[in-house]
């Protein structure tokens, strides 16, 4: 294991353990500030996530961009490879996939010019820990060598820490949201 691989290991657990308190105290209007995003990109091509673990839940405003323009929830169909986006709605039946996460039992696919990203921490910069297998920084690479395509991190305002460990890899965000407000993240250049 190289030694920026041990360092992100060891903040994947502590972004965990500072996560799952956050996740504990969570109220049902933890999704209000990213419905409010949202609303200025309707019916934008967009993908949420279904939450796992103690992961934000942005499924209500998920549901009210459904009425204005395709919403998708990620498909992993094999390690080391680029997300696949099956369309979501509320009424979608569901079963389990890869690591937990529900998707659509009779998917069909598209492709998202919005991401809505989960995380384990974030800094102000854009930067992004994940869980380490880096299926969102393939998609976003991929997808933003196609076109524009907007990551916007969604998190508990509490996963926010300054020494997020980064690769030239990683791709950052455009916008963090969390249930205390948005963060609009500087771009250089």
């Amino acid at each position: 294991m190289t030694d920026l691989a041990a360092i992100k290991d060891a903040a994947r657990k502590a972004a965990f353990a500072r996560r799952k308190p956050l996740f504990d105290n969570a109220n049902a209007a933890q999704a209000g500030y990213l419905s409010e995003v949202l609303a200025g990109y309707r019916g934008v091509p967009l993908s949420g996530f279904m939450p796992i673990r103690t992961e934000i839940d942005p499924t209500p405003a998920m549901a009210e961009a459904c009425a204005h323009g395709p919403v998708g929830v990620p498909v992993i169909e094999a390690a080391a490879t680029p997300l696949k986006f099956a369309q979501w709605t509320p009424d979608t039946q569901m079963v389990s996939g890869a690591f937990g996460a529900m998707i659509p039992a009779d998917p069909v696919f598209f492709e998202p010019e919005i991401l809505i990203v989960p995380l384990l921490a974030f800094n102000r910069g854009g930067g992004r820990l994940g869980y380490g297998g880096g299926f969102y920084d393939r998609t976003l690479e991929m997808l933003r060598a196609k076109r524009p395509t907007m990551a916007i991190g969604f998190a508990f305002a509490g996963q926010e820490h300054a020494d997020v460990p980064l690769e030239p890899t990683d791709q950052p965000l455009d916008l963090i949201v969390t249930e205390l407000g948005i963060i609009d993240i500087p771009r250089i250049g």
